[in-house]
């Protein structure tokens, strides 16, 4: 309909050319929105006063110019200008009704467009390090990122979601170690824990499949592995170098086979674990990419090579520096270290090289707003590899915060003493976290009511949404038990008798699902759906409470058939996006 409005709009421009009101060489851009008050009508363009410079005239003059030749539209019953210059529009209620048909219709792909092949994106999210867990914050990225990757793809987007696995570097390094040293303890030794290392239960368990693998073949004798290493931090050391040195100590003692089965058997216990808590929190990916394969194929000496050529490179300190300053970061960074090895960010630049090479339009990521250092050398690196920067987008998603009894709820990682997302999800269930942690616009810091998420009652969005499917299921259930058959045949015949208030406000609120799906996606917004199921789910509460649905008369009664069942779709479509379950009882 906003198309269809905007046709008829320039139209009106169009004869204002031919008079001369306006250059004939000008293409203005139409905007058409909703207006904020119900009263102006159902849409709302701000063309005149886009144009008032142009025309050389007040916008309410050329407003009302512009209406004088606006066609006529069976959509349209009344245009009207509101000041400063707004054109309103207001839809016949033939028009509005007719929502209702295409809904039962089309069904589950009411609020979808086709698949543009020119849009297109990979999206990538979550991509925590397989160090532990996944905890409550990566939650949250994980519920924006699959709702996101939902919205695009009802949208028209030709969508890959994408998880970016940091199976290589130091963080896994600690991992690895911290498994053998509780590997060492199961096997009798005597170890003095890091502080620097992973110390969750979820270590021991590792540890304990290492040694029903390995039985005592990797084990050395405490004396061997502390001999000569650097005091850690509670022994007045530097916990950096201490961890550090264990780790070589490891690789000279295990050997390269030996080390890597304690680096395998932790990379690959923690990747189960995420995959199979992300899955069972309905979130899926096309492609787990492995960052040790761009070692392996050579991709980051491609990327590092491809900035040398570019001139981007410098050595100063036996390390080689990307001239990252020069394209808009805050300094410059380093990409090769003096003893040859890449870094952390060399990885980044050749993941990013392959992603803009798969030919997707955009390359989204969706980092913590902790990241939010990412975005500038980012950048950088997409100019250093003479890419098109502006093809890359990152998403920074804040902070959720637990609060259970009115209180925070205290977590650290590192010490193990942290929320999983699989202690929320047993807590408050999936629908109930993906719906939370997606209610909230992802620029705004989260906090997560946990007793809110499990009440159930009205002042708990998702119940309110979800009873209501439940209850016009209900509803339907009890027709068949009084032996009254829905035609909607009939009711699709008689929507003309839909006049009272509250049905045509459940009409209109209905009418704008595709519209809300559409600027979901434009904007990286999914919360947008959260609040308009909220706002659905009231409008058809009204209306189920001010209008008696099982009539006498026929035709009355299929037409609010109708219209509760196309609500009903409408309620498991937008839910179905946000990766919430749309209950037939509650």
């Amino acid at each position: 309909m906003k198309a269809h409005i905007q046709e008829l709009i320039l139209q009106a421009i169009d004869h204002l050319k031919r008079e001369g009101r306006l250059p004939a060489d000008h293409e203005p851009t139409v905007q058409v929105e909703r207006p904020r008050k119900d009263e102006h009508g159902d849409y709302s363009s701000n063309i005149a006063m886009t144009l008032t410079k142009i025309a050389r005239c007040a916008p309410l003059q050329l407003a009302e110019e512009i209406i004088a030749h606006i066609p006529e539209s069976r959509h349209v019953d009344e245009v009207s200008v509101a000041k400063p210059g707004f054109i309103n529009f207001r839809l016949s209620l033939d028009c509005l009704r007719n929502v209702v048909r295409d809904i039962l219709d089309r069904q589950e792909a009411f609020g979808t467009q086709a698949v543009d092949s020119e849009r297109s994106v990979t999206l990538e999210f979550v991509s925590a390090n397989p160090t532990g867990p996944l905890h409550v914050g990566h939650g949250r990225g994980a519920a924006y990122g699959a709702s996101l990757a939902a919205v695009l793809s009802a949208a028209g987007y030709n969508v890959q979601r994408e998880y970016y696995v940091n199976d290589n570097g130091r963080q896994m390094d600690i991992l690895a170690v911290s498994v053998w040293l509780r590997y060492l303890e199961l096997c009798g030794e005597n170890i003095r824990f890091p502080v620097n290392a992973y110390k969750g239960d979820y270590v021991y368990d590792i540890a304990r499949s290492l040694r029903k693998e390995q039985g005592d073949d990797l084990r050395h004798n405490q004396f061997a592995v502390y001999d000569n290493i650097p005091a850690d931090e509670d022994d007045g050391g530097d916990k950096e170098k201490h961890i550090d040195a264990l780790i070589e100590r490891a690789r000279e003692l295990l050997g390269e086979e030996g080390y890597r089965a304690c680096f395998d058997q932790a990379l690959n216990a923690m990747l189960d674990d995420i995959r199979g808590d992300l899955s069972e929190f309905g979130v899926e990916y096309d492609r787990w990419f492995s960052e040790r394969s761009l070692e392996e194929t050579g991709a980051i000496a491609q990327a590092v090579e491809t900035l040398r050529e570019g001139g981007y490179l410098y050595q100063k300190d036996g390390a080689q520096w990307f001239k990252a300053s020069e394209l808009g970061d805050e300094k410059d960074r380093v990409v090769v270290r003096e003893n040859g090895r890449t870094t952390y960010f060399a990885s980044d630049i050749a993941y990013l090289l392959d992603k803009l090479n798969r030919g997707f339009d955009k390359a989204v990521y969706i980092f913590g707003a902790d990241h939010h250092g990412y975005v500038p050398r980012l950048r950088a690196a997409a100019k250093g590899l003479q890419q098109d920067s502006d093809r890359l987008e990152v998403q920074l998603v804040q902070f959720a915060v637990l609060y259970q009894g009115g209180e925070k709820i205290q977590m650290s990682t590192r010490s193990g003493k942290f929320v999983t997302l699989r202690d929320l999800r047993e807590e408050v269930g999936n629908d109930a976290a993906r719906f939370f942690y997606v209610m909230r616009s992802h620029e705004q810091h989260l906090d997560f009511d946990l007793d809110l998420a499990k009440s159930r009652s009205q002042d708990n969005p998702v119940y309110y949404i979800q009873y209501a499917h439940a209850r016009i299921c209900s509803l339907f259930r009890k027709l068949e038990t009084e032996g009254t058959r829905h035609n909607s045949a009939i009711g699709e015949a008689a929507l003309n008798l839909l006049n009272e208030d509250a049905e045509l406000k459940l009409v209109r609120t209905l009418n704008r699902y595709p519209e809300v799906v559409e600027n979901a996606a434009k904007l990286r917004t999914p919360h947008l759906v959260a609040h308009y199921l909220q706002e659905l789910s009231a409008a058809y509460h009204s209306c189920y409470n001010a209008v008696k649905v099982i009539v006498d008369d026929e035709n009355l009664r299929n037409a609010r058939l109708n219209l509760m069942s196309a609500t009903r779709q409408v309620i498991a479509n937008g839910l179905g996006l946000l990766g919430v379950s749309a209950p037939e009882n509650m």
